[in-house]
C-alpha cells in the first residue's frame, strides 16, 4: 500500500511541476473484453464532459480506452486513477 502512496505522491509532484490547471488530461486504460469493465470505465467518467474513444486489440482480448477530460487539479487526476484501480483487470497507462 505504501508503494501506491509513493506512486501517487510522485505523480502529483510531476503533474504540479509540468501542468497548468485546469488542463485537458488524457487517461489511457486497457481492459479485458470478456468482462464488463469497459462499461465500468465509461460510468466512472459519466457526466464529466469526457471524450471517450475505444479500440479493440488485434487479438480481440483487450480494449484500449482513451479518455480526454478537462481537469481542475492534480488531486482530481489522481482521484480518477484511484477509482479506476478498483475495476477488475484494468491496466492504467
Amino acid at each position: 500500500m505504501s508503494n501506491n502512496k509513493d506512486f501517487y505522491a510522485n505523480l502529483k509532484a510531476q503533474l504540479d511541476d509540468t501542468t497548468i490547471f485546469p488542463a485537458d488530461y488524457m487517461y489511457k486504460f486497457i481492459v479485458p473484453t470478456d468482462f464488463n469493465q469497459v462499461q465500468e470505465v465509461e460510468e466512472l467518467f459519466n457526466n464529466s464532459g469526457a471524450i471517450i474513444n475505444k479500440k479493440k486489440s488485434k487479438t480481440g482480448k483487450y480494449i484500449s480506452v482513451s479518455i480526454v477530460l478537462k481537469i481542475e487539479s492534480s488531486t482530481k487526476v489522481i482521484s480518477y486513477y484511484k477509482k479506476a484501480q478498483k475495476i477488475k483487470g484494468i491496466i492504467s497507462l
